[in-house]
């Protein structure tokens, strides 16, 4: 069996993650002398995105006194077929300082076929100057799947406060999902010309338009700023996959 990943476990790099799970490809991708056989990083993309899911996960601390934790926050999905195992949400997209009170932190969770998300299980560690952490809501949203669902909470995860527990199990709302179109997974490839000051340093995005008229919603090929600072450089070619 062949693993490949070719992806950062950084909490300052791609999207984020420092852990991930991997899927078996063909032979093909992984052989050096693999260049005549139409098989690119890209498309080695393809292949592991077909086979997993990315959720983006939103969590909103409450609006109270203290409500904001410094303590390690995890979660775990439970779908109708397997579960995702122990997450850290370390690198928050909205916010540098994450789980501050009345502020809302997004973060990226990839993991393979689950199936339907039944329930989730959201805590943290108790370690830390200000632990206790009072937990509104959590959304959770598969653009693969076409769903999104919102987890409603409202209580503290605080061994002082409540019953005490650090750590909740907590069920989807049914009134509140949200199902859609499912997301596509594209393969984009980006040449950037040979002449002077061709390159860019801006958040290049991209949207699609199909042949009756409808487009998807505007895409940024970049993940971050140093991404930004990396990519498009005078001749130069990227490749992208994105789901839009």
């Amino acid at each position: 069996y062949y693993f490949p990943c070719q992806r950062w476990l950084a909490v300052e790099e791609d999207d984020g993650q420092i852990a991930r799970e991997l899927v078996p490809v063909d032979e093909a991708f992984v052989k050096k002398d693999s260049e005549n056989d139409g098989q690119s990083p890209a498309t080695l993309g393809l292949e592991q995105k077909a086979k997993s899911t990315t959720y983006t996960v939103k969590v909103k601390t409450g609006d109270k006194k203290n409500a904001g934790t410094d303590a390690n926050v995890f979660i775990i999905l439970y779908g109708s077929k397997d579960d995702t195992g122990i997450v850290s949400l370390k690198a928050s997209k909205i916010n540098k300082n994450k789980f501050e009170r009345g502020k809302v932190d997004e973060f990226t969770v990839e993991s393979v076929d689950i199936g339907d998300l039944k329930k989730i299980k959201i805590g943290h560690d108790n370690k830390g100057n200000s632990t206790g952490w009072f937990l509104e809501w959590v959304e959770i949203d598969a653009p693969s799947l076409g769903q999104c669902l919102k987890f409603p909470c409202g209580r503290w995860l605080d061994k002082s406060e409540d019953d005490g527990a650090v750590e909740r199990i907590i069920f989807p709302a049914e009134l509140q999902t949200v199902e859609y179109i499912p997301f596509v997974p594209y393969e984009i490839t980006v040449y950037t010309s040979d002449i002077f000051g061709a390159g860019t340093d801006a958040d290049v995005f991209i949207v699609l338009y199909g042949s009756d008229g409808i487009c998807t919603q505007q895409k940024s090929l970049c993940l971050n700023k140093r991404e930004q600072r990396m990519y498009f450089e005078r001749n130069s070619v990227n490749q992208f996959i994105v789901e839009v």
